[in-house]
């Protein structure tokens, strides 16, 4: 599941959507400086989207809410799920990561990125609960099945409102993209340090 993903703004992108179709992007607190990171893990602040009334909020929140036994909520399986009458939120990206088995000869799990060209950036579907989010989960598109047995929830640029608003059915919006959608490259260990399998 989830556990890393990457945004490195370019200029306005993707916040500009919301102008387009006249809404305006507040910020409750304080307009931040949202630095390119490669990685943001869970625990970390990153910024979410969020409905104001007629307005959209941008807000640095942290990544993960706190489940009864302690541990933490990043990921949550909407399957079967009615988020109506929840907190949703946007988290913008432009990759996201999974994980696999150990190459042979390497120690540490193999490190896939995924992204989704040509768009610099997209959504990631979210929940925010206890001043925290969590990424929405569905089965995998046969883009990610290969590489795990789940995957995030992405929204393509433009769709953001669809989730926040809830202007297409749950059922519709809370699925994996078509094959072909996102491109995969594998950034650990890198190709020059792959096994020799010839010695």
């Amino acid at each position: 599941m989830c556990n890393d993903f990457r945004f490195r703004p370019l200029s306005e992108q993707p916040f500009e959507e919301f102008r387009h179709v006249g809404i305006e992007l507040v910020f409750p607190a304080g307009k931040p400086n949202i630095e390119p990171r490669d990685d943001i893990r869970i625990g970390d602040s990153a910024p979410v989207i969020t409905r104001a009334g007629g307005d959209v909020a941008l807000t640095m929140t942290k990544w993960a809410w706190s489940s009864p036994q302690g541990r933490p909520v990043f990921n949550f399986r909407s399957d079967g799920r009615s988020f109506a009458n929840s907190l949703r939120c946007v988290i913008p990206a432009d990759g996201f990561y999974e994980f696999t088995d150990a190459l042979p000869g390497q120690k540490r799990k193999t490190k896939w990125l995924f992204t989704m060209p040509p768009r610099p950036s997209f959504w990631i579907a979210g929940l925010i609960k206890d001043g925290a989010f969590a990424m929405l989960t569905t089965e995998p598109g046969p883009d990610i099945a290969p590489y795990h047995d789940r995957q995030i929830v992405l929204l393509e640029q433009g769709r953001a409102l669809e989730w926040l608003d809830l202007t297409r059915p749950e059922s519709e919006i809370l699925t994996a993209l078509p094959a072909g959608s996102l491109s995969v490259e594998r950034v650990f260990p890198p190709a020059d340090d792959a096994p020799n399998l010839f010695g």
